[in-house]
């Protein structure tokens, strides 16, 4: 019989966002199918969450309940302090009860979106280099990277990427991005994001009359800029709404259906916006609560207009015709990869007008797109089946060994 392998998951999981949740759910597919008897538990931001979703035992991140509460008295502010030193001992016991710990996709080496680097920066770092002290394989699988500005968050995810075990990014720009931070990246692999994994839904029945135009989904986010912008971000933000609530308002007056889209809780107040600056039948939000959730939606639509980088991925995986308001260069490789690189537009710039002729133009090209798209996907599948057979030859090599032996006794 093999050993019992103990493989640990790590991140900002069960917290609201969708997209890491996802990668979370591919990542457990693969070890249910490849490694049914490892024992997997989550190191993680909503530990309830991933418990009662995805029935694997979790443990909170960090050990002060207030760490992405603004700290503003000094009773909360020395309560973080504490938490920063507890959470060295908290992380490296956990660290040392595993043989494998997997950080699955997540932009875990960007500061795209706002981010101190005592927060999630200061984490990683605290497991990765745990993981080196006690010889645990730490794998950082399909991650996000970019460009840092600010020294402390980049010297914490240089020296994260360096200690881990095993890299591997979902964009070429990723990878150049950490080999430009110091990062030896020659024996890193580029692989599609790990939500291309997840099951594909099935395309529901037209919602209108035959021959009419479909609904629009339209993805909204709580942008306010990246890490660099804090200064103008409520201008960013107010730019940003405007365009997109007048984008929706020129839809609904053509009688086109629009569907709102969110991928993280936090978005929530900007469909509201939307909701009540266009007063009409014809927008409705909808409650997804995971990926496939998502998927779905964008399977029933015409067209998708997104924003958050989750939601581009569900429209791409669903095969609908798919224009990005990017907020950063992951969009734009994606969209590359999937061949719809023409269909972009700034999401720090939202020009209705002009996102309008964009919109039009992708749907008169949509019959070829989805044909792009199809075998697009297809790549995509198979690129990380290779990635996950990867996987096991790095992270697992005794028991892929035990498993091969067990094999030619069996026969």
């Amino acid at each position: 019989m093999s050993p019992l392998v103990r493989v640990g998951v790590f991140g900002l999981l069960g917290s609201g966002n969708l997209g890491n949740d996802g990668s979370l759910e591919a990542v457990l597919g693969y070890l249910r199918a490849e490694h049914p008897d490892a024992a997997v538990d989550a190191l993680c931001g909503g530990p309830e969450v991933v418990t009662a979703r995805y029935g694997i035992p979790a443990t909170r991140l960090h050990w002060y309940r207030g760490e992405y509460r603004t700290a503003s008295r000094a009773g909360a502010i020395a309560g973080k302090g504490l938490g920063k030193l507890v959470d060295i001992v908290r992380t490296a016991a956990w660290v040392r009860r595993h043989d494998v710990v997997i950080v699955p996709g997540m932009g875990v080496l960007e500061a795209t979106l706002p981010l101190r680097p005592w927060g999630f920066p200061y984490s990683l770092f605290l497991l990765c280099a745990s993981g080196r002290l006690f010889g645990t394989r730490v794998a950082l699988v399909s991650v996000g990277a970019d460009a840092i500005r600010n020294r402390p968050t980049r010297a914490l995810v240089r020296w994260s990427a360096r200690l881990a075990a095993y890299r591997s990014y979902r964009d070429t720009r990723s990878r150049d991005a950490m080999r430009a931070m110091g990062v030896d990246t020659a024996r890193d692999e580029v692989y599609p994001d790990l939500a291309f994994a997840l099951p594909t839904p099935r395309a529901g029945a037209p919602s209108g009359p035959p021959g009419s135009p479909g609904p629009v989904c339209v993805g909204v986010m709580a942008f306010h800029g990246g890490d660099d912008d804090r200064a103008r971000a409520e201008e960013i933000h107010r730019r940003y709404l405007d365009g997109t609530t007048r984008f929706v308002r020129a839809l609904v007056e053509d009688g086109r259906a629009v569907r709102l889209l969110t991928g993280d809780e936090c978005d929530a107040p900007v469909v509201a916006a939307i909701l009540d600056a266009v007063d009409s039948p014809l927008v409705t939000a909808a409650e997804a609560a995971s990926l496939a959730d998502l998927m779905k939606e964008t399977a029933a639509a015409d067209t998708v207009v997104a924003t958050r980088y989750h939601n581009l991925v569900c429209a791409l995986k669903a095969g609908t015709p798919t224009l990005a308001l990017s907020y950063a260069a992951k969009s734009d490789a994606l969209m590359d990869r999937m061949g719809l690189a023409a269909y972009c537009h700034p999401a720090r710039e939202v020009d209705a007008d002009r996102l309008l002729e964009q919109f039009r133009a992708l749907e008169q090209r949509a019959a070829e797109l989805r044909r792009t798209l199809t075998e697009r996907n297809l790549v995509a599948a198979r690129q990380l089946r290779d990635q996950f057979t990867e996987l096991t030859a790095d992270l697992f090599p005794a028991t892929d060994h035990d498993n091969a032996h067990a094999r030619q006794e069996a026969s």
